[in-house]
């Protein structure tokens, strides 16, 4: 089953004094690029984080984001009760008496009135954040799951379209022969001149050979089946997919390089839209 590169997790905790949330976005990319958000108390986990999510999402353009947002009386900034006292001692002695709840006002305001206390990591609150964390990482792993039907049912369609396509240019191809010999024929006939028609039929055969597309056809067909067998197994990757569409342009091109059959090349235009329409969508698989 073949998963999307594209989703997005939520996940949120409240504990006594603050909520928790933790979103994950994911985008396509070709390797993994993954970018985090946290409060800093929580940076020393950060490394060990990484490695979780990129273990569980391997690939894609990653925006994890820790929220935290305090719903109790928890504050990191305290007054610092000696500095505001020495500002006020300070300004009495430059104006002399003075209203005291002025001069606080004042004193609040200056430099280092007020002192941010580092939090430290509570591993027991980390304990709880990491269900959280996990909690998100599967929500975005199920979006993704989801997404990947949603392609796995866009290739399949593709796919019966371009074997669709397929069996009509085969089916013009006795049709194409008749033409070209008939072209053959009547230039022949045009030069008004002796041939033998042994050596003719020899050559006829020898450039009708070149021109038969058999071996596209079989080996199309043989890509097709693969690219679905492939969707469908446990070992589906995008890089995968992605080689498997180049080997089927190569035996579109090609056929459509002999086709010398008017219809049957709007037929191989058909598709490689197509296959350009499964190219586009194999970018968003992981």
């Amino acid at each position: 089953m073949i998963q999307s590169m594209t989703g997005f997790g939520k996940a949120s905790l409240q504990l006594p004094t603050k909520k928790i949330t933790v979103e994950v976005k994911s985008l396509n990319s070709k390797g993994l690029d993954l970018n985090t958000r946290m409060p800093s108390v929580y940076r020393e986990m950060e490394l060990g984080l990484r490695n979780q999510i990129a273990q569980q999402l391997e690939r894609g353009k990653i925006d994890f984001s820790l929220f935290i947002e305090i719903t109790g009386e928890e504050t990191s900034s305290k007054i610092n009760v000696p500095i505001i006292r020495g500002y006020i001692n300070q300004m009495k002695a430059v104006i002399g008496d003075a209203d005291e709840t002025e001069l606080m006002k004042m004193a609040v305001r200056m430099p280092d009135a007020l002192k941010t206390e580092r939090d430290e990591l509570d591993e027991n609150e980390w304990k709880q954040i990491q269900t959280v964390i996990i909690e998100a990482l599967n929500n975005i792993s199920e979006f993704r799951q989801s997404e990947g039907l949603s392609l796995e049912k866009e290739f399949s369609l593709r796919i019966a379209n371009i074997r669709e396509y397929l069996n009509q240019a085969i089916a013009l191809d006795p049709e194409r022969i008749q033409i070209i010999k008939d072209k053959l024929q009547t230039a022949i006939a045009e030069l008004k001149v002796n041939i033998d028609e042994n050596r003719f039929e020899q050559e006829l055969i020898y450039y009708l050979e070149k021109l038969d597309v058999t071996e596209e056809r079989v080996r199309l067909t043989n890509h097709l089946d693969y690219f679905l067998e492939t969707i469908t197994g446990n070992e589906a990757n995008g890089r995968k997919l992605g080689f498997i569409t180049q080997e089927m342009g190569r035996e579109i091109n090609t056929l459509g390089s002999k086709s010398n059959h008017a219809e049957m090349q709007k037929l191989v235009v058909m598709m490689k839209d197509e296959l350009e329409k499964i190219k586009e969508q194999v970018l968003n698989v992981l």
